[in-house]
């Protein structure tokens, strides 16, 4: 599970923002929001809302690339290429500097804390702690520019120094000649998953997969979408020809190398995914079922709730980390609460997590969520984005947060300018 995730000069955020996880002593909603782990308390998901433009997706963001660089560094980058690393840009001091990343998690029962600065360049920095039993943290390895120094503790990336490129992460390149705890961190990696809510065709493919071909993940999709009201009784993937000429990938194959390192090439295999609901006669006796597209003729909504099914589904059966930018949309706010619900639960059993950005102020209701898991987003007058938790306010712990936040008590809120002087203006 993760415990804390902090990034520094990436994109808005200019000076470092800390996302933690860490549960405070409040037993509100304890039973479900909570789960303990040894010493650990974690809440199962975290919301983190702000103003369009805010900075609540480049955070998002910032977790996507970090988990990205160290599961792609040794595998996809060569010497020379640049690391794709966008820094704050906007302040003549961090234009230049290196962007920071570190994770605090928890993976068989080890406490571990890894991070790195990079540039696009070169890796500046990275370092590997590990405390377990309630020991005080012992070092694994670090790194100093070209000196990377490992401990007795981690045998492993001995010996592996040398064939460590400037732009490739250490940790990437034990866990490529098989070591153990590096390997071990990388499948944690593996479970520390994001998507964005507004786009649903990258993970549509991933839950037509897993519809097709995992009968376990099947059942649950379909119960999934029936609870969800949606009239559907079941759902089938047919595959169809797929483009011979293959131009998806000749298209990503002539992307610049930097731009090429950013994204991941999927076979462009083409599927269908036909729904299946109750037909009847004029006295409303059943009459069959019929077949419909759910790209061309599902909803909007419908077409979205299939398609997030799989990556939910998936990351609470492995005990996975989500992050969802954009959770509601084009979801209604009942269905949108459910499936957080799903995380914030005693059907939570392996401890899954989910982060979200949202606008929908109907999700901070205090018989829900607790003040630990609400975040807020919020940009300075220099641009700068910073991060901060409701906690940190003093409200009743079953506040009406809904309330407070529109009224801009906490902050994170658009600060907008009077629109009707917008078309008066135009018209002078």
């Amino acid at each position: 599970m993760l415990i804390q995730f902090t990034v520094g000069n990436y994109r808005s955020f200019r000076e470092k923002a800390t996302l933690s996880l860490e549960a405070t002593n409040d037993d509100w909603l304890e039973e479900g929001n909570v789960v303990q782990l040894g010493e650990h308390r974690l809440v199962k998901a975290a919301a983190i809302y702000g103003a369009n433009a805010g900075g609540k997706s480049n955070f998002l963001a910032a977790m996507r690339r970090f988990r990205d660089l160290v599961m792609l560094s040794s595998k996809e980058s060569q010497a020379g290429e640049k690391l794709p690393l966008d820094p704050f840009r906007l302040n003549t001091e961090t234009e230049s500097a290196p962007t920071f990343f570190e994770a605090i998690f928890l993976q068989n029962g080890t406490r571990y804390r890894y991070g790195f600065e990079a540039s696009a360049e070169a890796i500046h920095s990275e370092w590997l702690w590990a405390q377990k039993d309630s020991i005080r943290e012992t070092r694994l390895f670090t790194r100093e520019g070209e000196t990377i120094d490992p401990s007795d503790a981690f045998k492993e990336g001995k010996g592996l120094e040398a064939r460590t490129r400037p732009n490739a992460l250490f940790l990437s390149v034990v866990a490529q000649f098989n070591g153990e705890t590096a390997t071990s961190i990388l499948t944690w990696m593996d479970r520390f998953r994001g998507i964005t809510g507004l786009d649903d065709k990258l993970y549509m493919r991933f839950t037509a997969s897993v519809l097709a071909n995992e009968p376990d993940y099947q059942h649950l999709i379909h119960e999934l979408v029936r609870a969800a009201d949606t009239g559907i009784n079941e759902l089938k993937v047919v595959e169809m020809e797929t483009d011979k000429d293959d131009r998806a990938k000749r298209q990503f194959e002539a992307m610049p190398p930097e731009v090429r390192r950013g994204f991941r090439y999927t076979p462009d295999v083409g599927f269908s995914i036909k729904t299946y609901h109750s037909k009847f006669q004029a006295d409303h006796q059943p009459a069959g079922t019929v077949e419909f597209d759910l790209r061309k003729e599902g909803s909007a909504g419908t077409q979205k709730l299939v398609a997030i099914s799989g990556p939910i589904l998936h990351t609470l059966k492995d005990g996975a980390i989500l992050c969802v930018d954009e959770m509601e949309a084009r979801l209604h706010p009942k269905l949108t609460q459910a499936l957080i619900g799903l995380f914030n639960s005693s059907a939570n059993t392996k401890g899954a997590q989910l982060i979200f950005a949202s606008h929908d102020q109907g999700l901070l209701n205090s018989r829900r969520i607790r003040r630990d898991q609400v975040w807020f987003v919020e940009k300075n007058d220099f641009s700068e984005s910073s991060l901060y938790c409701l906690d940190e306010f003093k409200v009743r712990k079953e506040g009406k947060f809904e309330k407070e936040y529109l009224l801009g008590e906490f902050g994170a809120v658009p600060r907008l300018g009077n629109f009707q002087d917008v078309l008066t203006h135009v018209s002078k």
